[in-house]
């Protein structure tokens, strides 16, 4: 398999789905910059991990909820190769509904899981250099498509990085390419458990729930494929299709 070999940069790489996402990209020989929000401690042993494989990491801190934080993050990569691949895995996941938003939950619900990626593709483009080509591939979700009745902010959110994902590809084609992978049942919620998520999965064609495996394939193959861009790759098991 063609191995990576640039510097990547992941956010919500320390744990979950970012943290597998992270180390598929070192065992690539992908060097890392890091980011986390809280979760210190697992984005250190995310990034001994990541290091095992030969390969050098970064990890920064940064509440992406701040506009300044696509800056701290690039910043972060100095020292290491020019950031070719940009992996938007960080988001919050918030229980609410329309008729119960605040105000205040829906700011930050935009401002992480739209306006971070947003921002941050916008720096990571202005910072590429010339000479080199470039890709981004931004983590949704499948239930854009039928909507979560109790995560209405998040779900609004993940529907506009969809969006998104297609007016940057156009916008930033040809030198840097733009996709996303639209998850189902990769691994249980927060507050939920292997039960719930396996129960879940019975639901949909694949019968089984995914793991973290089917995304790190699904982003690699992304990044490798030189001729996709704009693309929505539901690794969902079938879902949506019921």
């Amino acid at each position: 398999m063609e191995r990576l070999e640039a510097t990547a940069l992941v956010t919500g790489g320390a744990h979950r789905v970012g943290r597998a996402i992270a180390i598929g990209l070192a065992e690539t020989g992908c060097d890392l910059v890091l980011h986390y929000g809280s979760s210190e401690e697992q984005a250190k042993a995310t990034a001994t991990e990541a290091r095992a494989c030969g390969v050098r990491v970064t990890i920064v801190g940064a509440d992406l909820a701040d506009p300044d934080a696509p800056t701290r993050l690039l910043a972060a990569a100095e020292g290491l190769n020019p950031v070719q691949y940009l992996v938007n895995s960080a988001a919050v996941f918030p229980h609410d509904d329309l008729a119960g938003v605040t105000p205040e939950q829906w700011d930050h619900t935009l401002a992480v899981n739209l306006r971070a990626p947003v921002l941050l593709t916008r720096a990571f483009a202005a910072a590429l250099p010339e000479d080199l080509e470039g890709a981004v591939v931004n983590v949704t979700d499948w239930r854009t498509e039928r909507p979560y009745p109790d995560h209405f902010s998040y779900t609004v959110a993940k529907g506009g990085l969809d969006t998104f994902t297609r007016a940057a590809a156009e916008a930033l084609a040809p030198r840097i390419r733009v996709n996303t992978v639209a998850l189902g049942a990769i691994l249980p919620p927060p507050g939920r458990d292997s039960a719930y998520l396996k129960a879940l999965a019975r639901q949909i064609p694949a019968g089984r729930p995914g793991g973290t495996a089917p995304v790190v394939a699904a982003v690699l193959f992304l990044l490798r494929t030189p001729f996709i861009t704009g693309e929505i790759l539901r690794v969902d098991g079938g879902a949506h299709l019921r």
